[in-house]
């Protein structure tokens, strides 16, 4: 397994290698623009160069772009609607430009609207970026479940894979606060291996391509995307150590997104706490 910490890309995208590399890091992830703002652009050449030369001469060895929040591919407004196409085309060919491991979406929100429309607005717009985009592959995240957002349950996930075509560069993206937050108790290696299983049935083991950790502030069921440090929040040191050490997760990139003791991300030390944590969970299975 690779870990590492979500950071920031100011100043060119091999700069977020640095900083990686600064928080202990050997997986990375960082938004390819703005996320407040839908101003899109690809990654220049050189800019693709200086990165690739930047992780080659570093421990970092899994590269993951989180697609801004903005994108609604569900979204029944057709400006929306556009803007987060072309914010996802961007985001796919930024990553097949430095050799992003995949971009990670939020598929969307059906808002107050009917989920399975919704399902199937998102399912044509993703397809669609997918069509016109190459090389890059794209993993839906799961949600916590509020406001309408899409991929709250494995059932949705697998809609939404089968609406966009299924294509064979769609895989998944698991967030333990998410998983925890919509009602997955994940705090046992017997309850997180049930969950994976029901991951698996629904949409395939294939599918899993990428994790996120982050400890929760709200309780099980709350629905409510609300990340905490590691070993902080719901979940706890114990239930960090589970997820880190699930034996299905273990050839994945884990990338921390947590605001961090700071409020200004992960740290080392938080990096370092993880790394520590895995070596726990391993040890509690008999692994370590």
């Amino acid at each position: 397994m690779d870990i590492g910490a979500h950071v920031s890309p100011a100043g060119g995208p091999a700069n977020a290698i640095g900083r990686g590399v600064e928080r202990a890091s050997t997986a990375i992830q960082f938004f390819n623009q703005n996320p407040r703002a839908w101003r899109s652009r690809v990654y220049r050449e050189d800019e693709a160069a200086a990165f690739r030369e930047a992780q080659a001469g570093s421990p970092v060895k899994a590269v993951l772009i989180h697609a801004v929040y903005l994108i609604n591919c569900a979204s029944e407004d057709p400006e929306i609607l556009g803007k987060s196409l072309e914010s996802l085309k961007h985001s796919l060919s930024s990553g097949a430009l430095i050799g992003a491991d995949a971009v990670v979406l939020h598929a969307g929100s059906a808002k107050a609207g009917d989920v399975t429309r919704a399902i199937e607005r998102a399912g044509a717009t993703i397809r669609e970026a997918l069509e016109e985009t190459d090389g890059c592959p794209l993993h839906l995240e799961n949600t916590a479940g509020a406001g309408g957002t899409l991929g709250r349950s494995f059932e949705e996930l697998a809609a939404l894979i089968e609406a966009a075509g299924g294509d064979e560069r769609l895989g998944l993206c698991l967030d333990s606060c998410h998983l925890f937050a919509s009602g997955f108790d994940i705090r046992t290696p017997d309850g997180l291996a049930s969950v994976v299983d029901r991951c698996f049935e629904a949409v395939g083991a294939g599918r899993l391509g990428s994790l996120h950790l982050n400890d929760s502030q709200t309780p099980l069921g709350s629905n409510r995307d609300r990340h905490a440090v590691v070993g902080e929040g719901e979940l706890g040191r114990a239930g960090c150590a589970v997820f880190l050490s699930e034996p299905r997760f273990e050839d994945l990139p884990l990338v921390i997104e947590t605001p961090g003791a700071s409020g200004r991300g992960p740290d080392a030390d938080e990096v370092g706490l993880a790394w520590k944590l895995r070596e726990r969970g391993l040890k509690a299975r008999g692994k370590g």
